[in-house]
């Protein structure tokens, strides 16, 4: 059966109505929610806001593990601190490191540009961050719906964007309805924003169908892989956040690798690399592995006798829209908008994207 064959045998499909539509709980469709009804709250009225997150709880999706600008926040939710927003570890000292295979130099700080400079910014588990959100979000009244993916972008007769449907339920591998089978839900909204991150399929569908991008350059895209750890409180320095170019990436390649001391003795690290990565004998995977034995790295998770003495907690992967600035589509059109990574506000030179997401919401 194709899915207007499904739809006619089982629907038609519930259909609920929104003042706005908001695919995505992630910094930028959360703060999207949290402003408009911050602005409708003003002006004395009452917009109804629905947030759909297809992970199993908002955060549940997100990679932990940045350094994060709070300005954006400040001008969201200017009494953060008070309200207990989980920005608790302050950067203290910066590291850029230039790797050789055996060893690596350090620039030293006066030579850091500006964009390089991390003091006063925080980091943090943006899962953590998200969750806060997210119930920032709800005390004003926004309706959140985890465990939905937006499947399908709905349009109105003039072409506009009228919403979203959800995927459907109970459906077999070979695509078909099982005896569990429940249709998608529509969701319409007289404004739809769609906030699914990097690469999202609707904002490509949307990009591809309003032309949004015929003035941009190409995007490009990297792989970011990231691990959460628990390390010896003796190799563990709260605040201190180190950048490695270099080794093992060759000097073709885009990329490069992070450290971030976090607080309670754990550090994120991370490995980020272009997807135009040509290495036909190491993954992006392997190559983040064999960073971790560099003599500058590995010092972190050994002992004195180099054996682990460090647990892994987490790890995850994920795209990174990495064109910057002269590659965003346009981000407006009839029925809607795309904010955050689904458009592309990456600022690469910075390393940082949670403050810009936040602010593009």
């Amino acid at each position: 059966m194709t899915p207007e064959e499904i739809i006619q045998q089982y629907g038609p499909r519930e259909a609920m109505e929104y003042d706005v539509v908001i695919v995505g709980a992630g910094p930028a469709g959360l703060s999207a929610a949290i402003r408009i009804k911050q602005l409708a709250a003003e002006k004395g009225n009452d917009v109804s806001v629905v947030v759909l997150e297809k992970g199993s709880e908002p955060g549940a999706h997100i990679l932990s593990g940045a350094v994060m600008d709070p300005k954006a926040l400040t001008e969201l939710i200017p009494d953060w601190k008070e309200k207990g927003a989980p920005l608790n570890q302050l950067v203290t000292d910066d590291a850029y490191v230039f790797l050789s295979e055996t060893g690596g130099a350090r620039v030293p700080g006066l030579a850091l540009p500006p964009f390089a400079d991390n003091h006063g910014n925080y980091i943090v588990s943006l899962g953590n961050v998200v969750r806060w959100l997210a119930a920032q979000a709800e005390e004003l009244g926004v309706e959140i719906f985890p465990g939905f993916a937006a499947a399908e972008v709905l349009y109105n007769e003039d072409g506009s964007v009228k919403g979203v449907a959800t995927g459907n339920m109970g459906v077999g591998k070979d695509g078909q309805p099982t005896e569990n089978f429940q249709l998608g839900m529509e969701l319409h909204g007289k404004y739809t924003i769609f906030a699914e991150g990097s690469r999202g399929h609707l904002g490509r569908r949307l990009i591809e169908r309003f032309k949004l991008d015929a003035n941009s350059d190409p995007q490009s895209y990297a792989i970011g892989i990231k691990e959460l750890w628990e390390i010896d409180p003796s190799r563990h320095t709260p605040g201190l956040v180190m950048h490695t170019a270099g080794w093992p990436m060759d000097e073709h390649t885009y990329g490069g690798a992070f450290l971030y001391h976090a607080e309670n003795n754990q550090v994120y690290c991370g490995y980020v690399i272009g997807l135009n990565y040509k290495n036909p004998y190491m993954s992006p995977f392997e190559e983040f592995q064999r960073w971790k034995t560099h003599p500058r790295v590995k010092w972190y998770f050994t002992d004195d006798q180099g054996n682990v003495n460090a647990k892994r907690i987490s790890y995850g992967a994920r795209a990174i829209t990495a064109g910057g600035v002269l590659a965003l589509p346009k981000t407006i059109f009839p029925g809607g908008a795309l904010v955050g990574c689904e458009a592309g506000y990456l600022n690469v030179s910075r390393i940082k994207g949670s403050h810009a997401a936040i602010k593009t919401g």
